[in-house]
């Protein structure tokens, strides 16, 4: 039960037990160690700038069901990239795309969702990568 409760993000757990998580098995827990909630990790810059440049290496490939893996070896940060929907065109002409990442750093996973355009060199340019919201 514990573990489905530590496994949920969102999910608090509670100690109404007068203290028995620190006996038994559990000695090792301290007080101050359960912390009432699950939290999330945000990508740092660097972890970004590794997504951002997955994500234009496997827009570039335009392959219909490509995925590019990334990592940031400095944080131990790591995901992949891959394009969803076709290409359309933007309000100025060039070609764009949206895609998803998968963020994932220690116990932390979540989504990203972002959006990029061809520039006039062929390269493709992300202009917008936030955290998705279903």
């Amino acid at each position: 039960m514990i573990l489905i409760g530590l496994g949920t993000a969102g999910c608090s757990l509670s100690r109404n037990d007068g203290g028995a998580l620190a006996k038994g098995p559990f000695a090792k827990l301290v007080e101050g160690d359960v912390t009432g909630s699950i939290t999330t990790q945000a990508p740092t810059e660097g972890d970004l700038a590794f997504a951002r440049n997955a994500a234009s290496d496997v827009l570039s490939q335009g392959d219909k069901d490509a995925s590019q893996h990334w990592e940031n070896p400095e944080t131990g940060a790591r995901g992949s990239v891959t394009p969803i929907a076709q290409s359309y065109a933007a309000e100025d002409g060039r070609k764009c795309r949206d895609f998803l990442a998968s963020y994932v750093n220690g116990r932390t996973e979540s989504w990203l969702q972002g959006a990029g355009c061809q520039s006039g060199h062929g390269r493709w340019e992300i202009h917008t990568l936030k955290p998705w919201r279903s």
